[in-house]
């Protein structure tokens, strides 16, 4: 009987002009929405913040993503000096033989 969305909307409208009467009603609405209002302008600001707040860090990670680049660099110009050490040295016992 009662298991249509449609009905339980009409017996919601019938109870709030029962107990708020008809003239309350668009009053209640009305703060409804402004309630609304400051509700999405709340989430909104709360976002901004979050935004401005995650900027920093994410300059900080790109800053220590840039370092680890730079260092791995070094790490393979060294790794190819030691190469040539051995190589040299290499040849230098064999030039001793």
């Amino acid at each position: 009987m009662i298991g249509n969305p449609s009905d339980w909307v009409i017996i919601i409208i019938v109870a709030l002009i029962l107990f708020f009467g008809t003239s309350k009603i668009p009053e209640l609405f009305r703060s409804m929405g402004r309630a609304i209002g400051e509700f999405k302008k709340g989430r909104l600001e709360a976002e901004m913040e979050m935004q401005q707040m995650q900027q920093p860090i994410n300059a900080a990670i790109t800053q220590q993503g840039d370092k680890v680049a730079e260092l791995q660099k070094q790490i393979e110009e060294l790794q190819k000096q030691l190469e040539q050490l051995k190589k040299q040295q290499e040849v230098q016992t064999q030039k001793q033989q």
